[in-house]
C-alpha cells in the first residue's frame, strides 16, 4: 500500500510541473495580450516614452508573476476593475454620479478610501493576531492588505484616466503631487511586507509595517480634508516631462523599502528587550529582512538620484544645483551607503544596526515630507 502511494506521488508531480508551466506561459500570454490592447486603444493618448514604458513593463511583470505567484490575480484584479471603471465612464466624467456601484466603489476617490480603510483595519487585525497568538486575526489582516492593494492600483488608474476626461491638457500619470505619491508610498510599502510575508512564512510583522502605511493613511486624509487634495490639478511646467514616469516610482521603491526596514528594526529592537519576543521572528530573520529591504531601496534610490539628475538637466540646464530637495536626497543617500558599508565591511549586526535604521526612517521622512514642505526650491511642489 506504502509503495502505490509513494508511486502515485511521484507520477503527480511531473504532472503538477507540466501544469505549472502552462500556467506561466498562460499568464505570460495574457500580459502580453493585455499590453497589446492598451497599445491599440489607448494609442493616441502615449507618446514614444509611454510605449516603450509599457513594452519594458510586460517582461518585468511577467518575471515578477513567474517568481512570485500571488501577484497574478492582483494583476488580473487591477486590470479587470480598471477597464470596468473605463467602460462606464465611456468617456462622460459625469457618468461617476449617476451610477451608485461606481460612484461608492470604483471611481479613484472612493477606491482610495477604500484603500486606506483597508489598511487601517489590516493594521488592527495584525496586532489582534499578534498579541492574542492567533492565526485567524493576522490571516484576516493580510488578506485586508491584498484588498487594500488592489482598491490603491485601481483608484490610481481611474485617476490616470480621470485627468484626461478633464482635459488633455491636464491628463497625467497619477504620481505628481504629495496625495498621489501617498497612496502611491503605501501600496509599494504594504506589496514588499507582503513578499516578505510570504518569503519568510510569518505574519508577524504585518502589526509593525501596517503602521507605518495607516501614518501615511492617516496624513492622506488630513491632507485630503484640510487642503482638498483629493482634486485632480494640472502639472506644473516642470513635471510636464516622461523622465517623471520613471524617476518617482523608483524613488518610491526606495523609501517604502526604508520604511520597511526601520518598522522591522522596531520588531528587532522590541524582541531584544523581551517584548513580544515570543511572537516575533527569530532575530536573524528579522536582521535579515532589515538588511534586504535597505540593499532593495538603496540600488532604487541610486538609480532614481541619477535619473533624477538626468531630468534636472534636461529641464534647468545643470544635473545639480544643491536644491534643498537634492541635498537632503543625498543626505538619505550617504546614510544608507554608509549603512550598507559597515553591514558588508565591518559585519555591522545587532541592536546598532536595528538604531540606525530606525534613525535612518527620520532622515528618510524629512527629505520626502519635510523639505517639500518648509524648504523653498525647484522641488517644492506641496505645502501644509
Amino acid at each position: 500500500m506504502g509503495d502505490t502511494l509513494n508511486v502515485a506521488q511521484y507520477d503527480e508531480r511531473p504532472f503538477l510541473k507540466r501544469l505549472g508551466i502552462v500556467v506561466d506561459w498562460l499568464f505570460s500570454l495574457a500580459m502580453v495580450a493585455g499590453a497589446g490592447f492598451a497599445l491599440s486603444r489607448y494609442h493616441p493618448f502615449m507618446n514614444y516614452y509611454d510605449k516603450l514604458v509599457l513594452c519594458c513593463a510586460v517582461p518585468v511583470f511577467v518575471v515578477l508573476g513567474w517568481r512570485w505567484k500571488p501577484v497574478r490575480p492582483l494583476m488580473v484584479g487591477i486590470a479587470a476593475l480598471s477597464l470596468l471603471a473605463i467602460q462606464i465612464y465611456h468617456g462622460d466624467l459625469t457618468r461617476a454620479d449617476n451610477a451608485f456601484f461606481f460612484k461608492y466603489f470604483l471611481s479613484s476617490q472612493s477606491a482610495i478610501l477604500w484603500m486606506s480603510a483597508l489598511f487601517v483595519f489590516a493594521t488592527v487585525f495584525y496586532w489582534i493576531g499578534l498579541i492574542s497568538r492567533s492565526p485567524t486575526g493576522a490571516a484576516i489582516g493580510s488578506k485586508m492588505t491584498w484588498a487594500a492593494v488592489l482598491m490603491g492600483f485601481v483608484g490610481l488608474m481611474v485617476r490616470w484616466y480621470e485627468s484626461y476626461l478633464i482635459g488633455a491638457a491636464v491628463g497625467h500619470i497619477p504620481i505628481s503631487n504629495l496625495y498621489e505619491v501617498f497612496v502611491l508610498f503605501s501600496l509599494i510599502t504594504a506589496l514588499f511586507y507582503l513578499y516578505y510575508e510570504q518569503h519568510y512564512s510569518t505574519r508577524a510583522l504585518g502589526a509593525f509595517v501596517l503602521l507605518v502605511i495607516s501614518a501615511a493613511v492617516g496624513f492622506l486624509m488630513w491632507y485630503s480634508v484640510a487642503r482638498d487634495a483629493q482634486q485632480i490639478q494640472p502639472l506644473v511646467p516642470a513635471l510636464q516631462s516622461w523622465w517623471m514616469k520613471i524617476h518617482v516610482p523608483a524613488n518610491f521603491i526606495g523609501y517604502g523599502s526604508f520604511a520597511l526596514s526601520a518598522m522591522v528594526a522596531v520588531a528587532y529592537l522590541m524582541k531584544e528587550r523581551g517584548m513580544l519576543a515570543d511572537r516575533l521572528p527569530a532575530l536573524e530573520v528579522l536582521d535579515d529582512v532589515m538588511y534586504k529591504s535597505i540593499a532593495v531601496g538603496f540600488a532604487f534610490f541610486t538609480i532614481a538620484t541619477i535619473l533624477g539628475a538626468l531630468w534636472a538637466a534636461e529641464a534647468w540646464g545643470g544635473y545639480w544645483s544643491w536644491d534643498p530637495k537634492e541635498t537632503w536626497a543625498l543626505i538619505v543617500w550617504l546614510n544608507y551607503a554608509a549603512w550598507l558599508h559597515m553591514r558588508l565591511m565591518k559585519g555591522l549586526r545587532g541592536a546598532v544596526a536595528a538604531w540606525w535604521a530606525l534613525t535612518g526612517l527620520l532622515v528618510t521622512t524629512f527629505a520626502f515630507l519635510g523639505v517639500n514642505m518648509f524648504l523653498p526650491g525647484l522641488h517644492s511642489y506641496g505645502k501644509l
